[in-house]
């Protein structure tokens, strides 16, 4: 039912926060790679996955290329080169048909992320598929799937405890500054204006915590700035001449370490003595100089490690992870539905208009060399009549299609069968042929 849908790519679970931001792509040049991509490949539809956690790609394969791995493919897009022999399957992960469907409600739910119930995934989820809508890339396969996954995380929010409590990345990177702090009330810096700078600077806020926005584009940093009832500075003036602070945390899109060596020394000479501020880094690859940070004796968070702590809450949250996998396991056989109505729809509309052209065709030469002799009336009558039979006609084969879209491939004229109506299915069951075996069951070797 869901073959041809497939998702590709390399998380948390396989390499480390480093590793992963060598499989991001660039924004410069991404949607052209993207769409090039897709083409190469022969897809239908791609979404392109990117988070702190995953790097992965989310596709529709053309009718033929179901079975063809795409891992070398992908590798070399995300990777910007070739693989080595071996290499795009040592690391790259698959997933296809009703597993990839699966791993992406998984996803979405939090239940794959490193802090489990993690909450900004959803609005990542949510920003994989519009991007995919805004470059063309997206269709009815997977729009159905993103449909339910985001369905599918906002009943976990509702009816779980798993997005309870500190949860998310950016919560356990607040709870770092404000280990740092110990009570003080020294200004943190946020530089960049994202979803995990925005999460954490809302939290900070809320503790009266003094804040200074730092962005490339100051007219974004002082909406956030305004926001949060903080101060805004430009990138470029708070790198020259940075003032005292008690933590930064850093999230950016830029793929070289912004505070450098000189950086971190102006930052430094800032503090008073013993009063070094923290830094942390949630942007991936980092924004800061890790080497330059051992040098200098300032303390650097990583994203590593905040991964870690993530992990340290997991065990906690298994119960109410067991609730939002259950969940999900619900929402599979919707998913096979939906799909099979939203997808397969165009073929039961052919169907039913290929049984009115017959009716209306038969209908022509019957009125026209055997009953020529009708009035207007009695032919209207017949006419209406004959296409009514026709639909009725039409309705059997196509509930026995829908039938086998939702319980096949396996036991294929059985799944047609139960397409059916009960009476219909006893009637054109063969004699002496019993429905699928009983669970447990063995098939009968054949000799």
């Amino acid at each position: 039912m869901l073959e041809g849908l497939g998702v590709v790519g390399v998380s948390w679970r396989q390499e480390n926060s480093e590793a992963l931001a060598g499989y991001a792509l660039p924004n410069a040049g991404r949607a052209e790679r993207l769409k090039r991509f897709a083409e190469r490949a022969e897809l239908d539809e791609l979404a392109y996955l990117d988070t702190c956690n995953r790097v992965e790609l989310v596709f529709s394969q053309r009718a033929g290329g179901g079975g063809r791995d795409l891992r070398p493919l992908a590798f070399e897009l995300l990777a910007d080169r070739p693989p080595r022999p071996g290499e795009a399957q040592r690391s790259l992960r698959a997933w296809r048909g009703e597993g990839a469907c699966e791993h992406l409600l998984v996803v979405a739910a939090g239940l794959d992320s490193a802090a489990l119930g993690e909450p900004e995934i959803v609005g990542q989820v949510r920003a994989c598929r519009d991007d995919a809508a805004a470059l063309g890339l997206i269709g009815p396969r997977l729009q159905v799937v993103f449909d339910e996954a985001l369905r599918i995380a906002a009943r976990v929010r509702e009816e779980t405890g798993l997005g309870r409590g500190r949860v998310s990345l950016a919560e356990i990177a607040v709870s770092r500054v404000l280990e740092a702090l110990a009570g003080r009330t020294s200004t943190v810096a946020l530089i960049g204006v994202s979803a995990m700078t925005r999460k954490a600077g809302r939290s900070l806020a809320g503790k009266k915590i003094p804040l200074l926005v730092v962005n490339r584009t100051v007219e974004r940093a002082a909406g956030l700035a305004a926001e949060l009832g903080g101060r805004s500075m430009a990138l470029d003036d708070f790198l020259s001449r940075p003032p005292d602070l008690g933590a930064v945390v850093v999230s950016t899109g830029a793929r070289m370490p912004l505070l450098t060596e000189p950086v971190l020394t102006r930052i430094a000479a800032m503090a008073p003595p013993g009063g070094n501020p923290l830094l942390v880094d949630m942007a991936v690859p980092g924004n800061v100089d890790g080497p330059a940070c051992e040098q200098l004796g300032l303390r650097r968070v990583g994203m590593d490690e905040i991964a870690r702590a993530a992990q340290q809450t997991r065990e906690a949250r298994k119960s109410e992870a067991a609730s939002a996998r259950q969940l999900v396991d619900e929402a599979l056989p919707r998913v096979r539905e939906r799909f099979a109505e939203r997808v397969y729809a165009p073929m039961y509309g052919a169907l039913q208009e290929h049984y009115r052209e017959v009716a209306v065709e038969g209908l022509d030469r019957l009125l026209n060399k055997e009953l020529p002799g009708l009035g207007r009336t009695e032919r209207q009558t017949v006419s209406t009549w004959a296409e009514a039979l026709a639909r009725r006609l039409a309705h059997i084969p196509t509930q026995g299609v829908r039938g086998l879209l939702h319980h096949g491939p396996e036991g294929s004229l059985d799944a047609f069968l139960d397409g059916l109506g009960p009476d219909l299915r006893r009637q054109l069951r063969p004699s002496g042929a019993d429905r699928r075996p009983a669970a447990g069951a063995l098939p009968t070797k054949r000799a």
